[in-house]
């Protein structure tokens, strides 16, 4: 900023402070505006679109490094229906957010006394701004003149602006916004380490387990090797030797199972990718960066999506591959977009800020259908060209053999159950951190740590299915689902987590928040356990 140039005072949204998501816009509260005029236009990304932020013009004459002292800036003409929505909104302690170049500032809108039976509004905004040569790094917001809320009369609301030297870097001026002491508490070290101390149990359990029955197994089966066909007839074999003319039978529901496998294989990457630039980029400094980036990067790694769906699909000797296509591209988006189309029309109902824009949604539409799909063409067609071919090790029988009767503990339904407990435990403290960012006001910065979780996640998903196929096999059970289910239902803990957290942890109430809270916790436990899957 040059000295004496504007500065603007944006105003954001209000909303219930326990309600984080259910944000309306500022001037829906019968505020008035100050009286200037002239603005230069703000543009919203796509991310801040869909994250609904709703930036007006505050009206108030703010000039860089020149003090204000205390000046009313307008008057509310307080009648009835303004005296209600005022009280309502705090009643259900309604708080608002401004920003000033780029800082974001809170304030609460009034309080009650203690009997409850007085409202009272703060009508004066004591900004003190601090500036480190011609750059703004921090804002405080002091809110003051408390005025009793009586029905006919007017109110003025008033503002003043105090300019200080600070020796904050402009690259650090976020800093103030993070909270340590939260995220490197001395439990989330420890349950990094936890997590992995339980890695090193699980890959040395897996390599013994494997090793030495297979080792067994192996020679077990050698010494048969050596008897003639006759005893080898009468002999009692069983154990995975039986079903190897099974295993490799395409799965019950193929289109669907490789659909599933591409997305997780792209969801995956996403992940990977996002961490990554996420621990690069500060992209908690920008309003809606992290959706943007996520949006992006989830439309330029579609090709993965097709290639690994696609040389699926083509290795099980699927014929309807366009299909496949079409429901691998938009199994995820589908999923994403129909659960935000039905919390749109609560939104609307409720006139949130956070109803989706047309625009927006025709946006969102078009990175689909012009972004994803042709990239997932492209992808499809080089998976089965370059991986298409069935190269199984041995045949497949003409007929399928039977599946014999197993203990109740080796059936499907039980493994796939057990399955999930592991991998959620190797990750749920950091859902707890991950969760308070995202439903309360914390900014999640700890990168580096959801890196490490996601790379635990990974060994232990890996390891818990190894020995699961392996239990199942040995039962001369071959369904390839159960490999991929096994891990998938880490799903069903999150999501049970999600209402223990819902109801243990937060304040939230009402339709609109609690729709937002289950529809988006169903959607990223979905996605999480298509990825483990």
């Amino acid at each position: 900023y040059q000295d004496k140039e504007e500065v603007v005072l944006w105003m954001n949204t209000v909303g219930p402070y326990h309600n984080r998501q259910e944000t309306y816009k500022y001037f829906s509260l019968p505020f008035c505006v100050g009286s200037k005029k002239s603005i230069s236009h703000y543009h919203e990304t796509l991310g801040e679109a869909l994250q609904g932020v709703e930036l007006e013009f505050s009206g108030l004459d703010i000039k860089f490094k020149e003090d204000v002292m205390q000046t009313t800036y307008c008057e509310i003409d307080l009648d009835k229906g303004r005296r209600d929505a005022f009280v309502y909104a705090i009643k259900n302690h309604y708080w608002y957010q401004m920003y000033i170049d780029d800082l974001p500032i809170w304030g609460i809108v009034g309080e009650a006394d203690e009997n409850g039976e007085d409202y009272y509004l703060w009508t004066y905004k004591k900004l003190e701004i601090g500036y480190n040569g011609n750059r703004i790094v921090d804002v405080n917001l002091t809110s003051e003149g408390k005025v009793k809320l009586v029905p006919n009369t007017k109110i003025q609301m008033s503002y003043s602006v105090k300019w200080k030297k600070s020796d904050v870097k402009f690259e650090d001026r976020f800093d103030k916004y993070l909270d340590p002491s939260f995220f490197q508490h001395r439990i989330h070290w420890f349950s990094i380490f936890n997590s992995f101390m339980m890695v090193i149990f699980l890959v040395g359990l897996v390599s013994m387990i494997l090793m030495r029955t297979l080792r067994k197994d192996y020679a077990r089966y050698s010494k048969e090797e050596e008897m003639d066909d006759m005893d080898r007839d009468l002999g009692d074999e069983y154990g995975w030797k039986q079903v190897h003319g099974d295993v490799f039978r395409p799965s019950s529901h193929p289109l669907i199972f490789s659909s599933l496998i591409g997305s997780g294989c792209q969801i995956f990457a996403v992940s990977l990718i996002v961490i990554v630039v996420a621990m690069i980029e500060d992209l908690y400094t920008e309003r809606g960066s992290m959706l943007s980036t996520a949006i992006f990067v989830y439309a330029a790694t579609s090709p993965v999506n097709g290639y690994f769906g696609g040389s699926l699909y083509a290795r099980q000797g699927g014929r309807r591959w366009i299909k496949q296509m079409f429901i691998g591209a938009f199994l995820i988006p589908a999923m994403v977009c129909g659960t935000a189309f039905f919390i749109n029309f609560i939104a609307i109902y409720y006139h949130a800020s956070r109803a989706i824009p047309f625009a927006t949604m025709v946006a969102v539409c078009c990175i689909c259908f012009f972004v994803i799909l042709p990239l997932n063409l492209v992808g499809t067609i080089l998976g089965r060209n370059l991986s298409g071919q069935p190269n199984f090790p041995c045949r497949v029988n003409a007929v399928p053999r039977p599946i014999p009767e197993k203990k109740w503990f080796m059936e499907p339904a039980v493994i796939v159950c057990l399955g999930g407990i592991l991998p959620f435990g190797s990750i749920f403290i950091e859902m707890y951190f991950i969760f308070t960012s995202f439903w309360a006001y914390k900014i999640y910065y700890v990168y580096g740590f959801m890196m490490l979780v996601l790379v635990i996640l990974c060994i232990v998903t890996v390891c818990v299915t190894i020995v699961c196929t392996y239990l199942l096999m040995n039962a001369e059970d071959y369904r390839q689902w159960t490999s991929f289910l096994s891990a998938a239902s880490t799903a069903i803990y999150v999501y049970m987590y999600s209402f223990y957290y819902y109801f243990f942890k937060t304040k939230m109430y009402g339709l609109f928040q609690t729709s937002f809270y289950f529809g988006y916790m169903a959607v990223f436990s979905t996605a999480l356990g298509i990825m483990c899957g």
